[in-house]
């Protein structure tokens, strides 16, 4: 069991916690992730760890909440338990000093790339991020972001903060300017990652991608997040969750991230009226 010390919205349906796991905290470098189960029966979810405080022997997360199982955990409060959190598991960012770092971060990506920003920032190089969201209550750890990168860049789709456009959009621009950049690590959704990777193929700027496909065991053996990089299988799980995105079959990629959208909508709705048939019956023991 693992206890939720802290849990806060920073953004409509987005919640940064903190679980007190102690061995994990130590032992987490930057790209790594956990599977999070929240009770007897849930889902397992995988979550790239944000931050972690070795001392405190907490490591922190950001979730959004879409489906059952993530609609769960961002609902409980500080003192409760998580049943199981598995890590840290995949391969850490390769960290070294290249020169001039974009890592651009688009959504709840920006929590998967600020321990890159950070970790690439304590190895000597230039970081420039980039961060995106539909709006601006949606733009999340910009501060977080600014502690470490010389250069936060920040857009909105609608232009309400920052702007407006795409992560792609300031890209574009950065590149339209003539700007030496070494390396890009992108991380968002897909539409917007192979989109980086189109940017950035004509000039080859080596650019990396942290995927999130479809995942159960976290350790290979079940091939649900199998990929295809540069025509072989990959396991996102074991041989990730950061690729070389040049190399990524981001159609093939797709195709199998939409193939349970039927059960997981199934899922949060069931999840919903259950709480709602909950609330109901709470309210009829109070009025007797």
């Amino acid at each position: 069991m693992f206890e939720l010390v802290s849990n806060q919205v920073i953004a409509p349906n987005v919640h940064q916690v903190r679980l007190r796991a102690p061995k994990i905290a130590t032992k987490r470098r930057a790209g790594q992730f956990v599977i999070v189960r929240t009770g007897p029966g849930g889902e397992r979810v995988p979550l790239t760890i944000a931050d972690s405080d070795p001392v405190a022997g907490t490591i922190t997360l950001v979730v959004q909440a879409v489906g059952r199982s993530t609609k769960m955990l961002c609902e409980l409060q500080p003192g409760q338990y998580v049943r199981d959190v598995a890590g840290p598991l995949g391969q850490p960012t390769h960290i070294e000093y290249v020169g001039r770092v974009v890592v651009i971060g688009g959504g709840i990506g920006t929590a998967v790339a600020l321990p890159i920003a950070k970790a690439m920032k304590a190895a000597g190089n230039q970081v420039t991020a980039v961060i995106g969201g539909r709006s601006r209550e949606f733009v999340i750890l910009e501060a977080e972001m600014a502690a470490v990168a010389e250069r936060v860049l920040v857009c909105t789709d609608d232009g309400s903060y920052g702007r407006r456009g795409l992560v792609t959009d300031v890209l574009q621009d950065l590149l339209a300017a003539g700007e030496k950049i070494d390396l890009v690590v992108a991380i968002g959704p897909l539409p917007m990652m192979q989109a980086v990777c189109d940017l950035t193929r004509g000039p080859g700027i080596r650019t990396y991608v942290s995927l999130n496909p479809i995942m159960i065991d976290g350790t290979g053996m079940c091939g649900g997040c199998r990929v295809t990089v540069g025509g072989q299988v990959k396991f996102a799980c074991v041989d990730g969750p950061e690729f070389d995105g040049h190399a990524v079959d981001f159609v093939e990629l797709r195709s199998r991230l939409s193939a349970f959208r039927e059960q997981e909508a199934e899922s949060r709705r069931q999840y919903e009226e259950s709480c709602r048939m909950d609330a109901a019956a709470r309210k009829l023991k109070d009025q007797r």
